[in-house]
């Protein structure tokens, strides 16, 4: 055994380092290696040793030269890293040390990208993006659906590095979304979790879409309409059901307004107290929440104000006409309405809370009291017809109110028939 002084473990010169000569090492030996009272290295060759310390901990360590000057790395503690892996890594650093590279300088680079890769997980991104929407101007129904699908549905990716997201896994979690029925939903989904990678990709924290790879691996959705009922009785049973429902006031509320006013069930969801004008008997719906990305005015008929006036007790401090009654939820969930109706009895093949507003035109244009462009109004469609789109901007709201009345007069009608008709039975 040799006694060198290569400087101690606390950089002082106070104790020397003892250098055992020997062969390559064996793993045999490194299990029996016990700590002596002085720090000793046992050599590997290629300028690969392991250095023991009195109290037990193993450190290996290639010393090597770059341009000149002397260099010690260290490529981690033994057993952790086996012999085997650390004659990998000493290769690995003779190799980058060929090519004129500093292993210890790409060490502390790579270093760096892992720690910025496990920063940049999909739930971060999915977040930037979203805020990237808001100051893009995109309609409120728009974010609020993309928060939903990225937080929610693609919640297993969350906490994800997005370098490190296959394809496999993109997968695994769409077909759980297609196995729970929502078809429609893994496909949007798809979509969303692509949005969020290009969204990587542009902003340099990513290099690749991995769900590029699964377009035709869903199935294929088959678009139906939304069902509704459309003949007076039918009408008039369904509202009976509404006004007999016995659920959250704000969800009971919120179905008859959706009833009388038929816009989108987004917008009745997210109706706000600013956005409603009882004085005026209408309720401006912001361009940032409509499909047509412009403000849509609603009429109310006086039913709509009394339901509305009638939850003012309920809700009237808070920002939502119709807040979730649910711990920790501020609106009405996307489903709720829906759910509310099948609890009624009606199957989703029956009636949806998108189907008023089939129903409603098909009513209101079936009772030819009120033009088809009127009626196309209030439902806020958008003209394909790009040149009449531009040139035809009539809101017809002198003609929309008497209409809404007279939609609201009816559906009561309908529901008290109804009502009449069970009683006499």
């Amino acid at each position: 055994m040799s006694t060198k002084l290569v400087g101690t473990i606390d950089g002082t010169r106070a104790n020397p380092v003892v250098s055992i000569p020997q062969l390559p090492l064996s793993d045999l030996a490194l299990r029996k290696l016990k700590p002596t009272e002085k720090a000793f290295k046992l050599a590997d060759g290629g300028n690969l040793y392991l250095l023991v310390k009195p109290n037990g901990t193993k450190t290996w360590r290639m010393d090597y030269a770059f341009l000149g000057k002397r260099k010690t790395m260290s490529f981690g503690l033994y057993p952790t890293v086996s012999l085997s892996a650390a004659r990998a890594r000493r290769e690995s650093a003779k190799s980058l040390i060929a090519k004129g590279i500093d292993p210890s300088t790409q060490k502390k680079l790579d270093r760096a990208a892992a720690m910025t890769a496990n920063a940049n997980t999909f739930g971060a991104i999915a977040h930037d993006y979203l805020a990237k929407l808001a100051k893009d101007g995109r309609a409120g129904p728009t974010i609020i659906k993309n928060t939903w699908m990225m937080k929610e549905l693609a919640k297993p990716l969350e906490r994800r590095p997005i370098t490190q997201i296959t394809a496999a896994e993109v997968l695994g979690v769409l077909r759980s979304i297609e196995q729970s029925g929502r078809i429609e939903s893994a496909l949007a989904t798809r979509a969303a979790i692509g949005r969020v990678f290009r969204f990587a990709i542009a902003t340099a924290r990513a290099e690749n879409d991995p769900t590029f790879a699964l377009r035709g691996a869903l199935q294929r959705h088959v678009p139906t309409n939304h069902a509704a009922v459309t003949s007076a009785d039918e009408v008039g049973a369904l509202m009976r059901a509404i006004y007999g429902y016995e659920g959250w006031p704000t969800l009971a509320a919120a179905l008859k307004i959706q009833a009388l006013c038929f816009a989108r069930p987004g917008e009745t969801r997210l109706m706000e107290w600013k956005e409603v004008d009882l004085e005026n008997a209408k309720w401006i719906i912001p361009e940032g929440k409509t499909k047509m990305r412009r403000p849509h005015e609603v009429p109310l008929s006086s039913q709509a104000i009394e339901v509305i006036k009638g939850i003012q007790n309920l809700s009237g401090l808070g920002r939502y006409v119709f807040p979730s009654m649910m711990s920790g939820k501020a609106v009405l969930s996307e489903n709720s309405m829906n759910s509310a109706l099948r609890r009624m009895g009606y199957t989703n093949e029956q009636h949806t809370a998108h189907g008023f507003r089939s129903t409603a035109s098909t009513i209101l244009n079936e009772s030819r009291k009120f033009h088809p462009d009127v009626i196309e109004a209030q439902l806020a469609h958008r003209d394909r017809d790009s040149i009449r789109r531009i040139y035809n901007r009539a809101a017809y709201w002198e003609e929309r109110v008497p209409m809404m009345q007279w939609w609201a007069d009816f559906l009561d009608e309908r529901r008290l028939s109804v009502s009449t008709s069970l009683g006499q039975h």
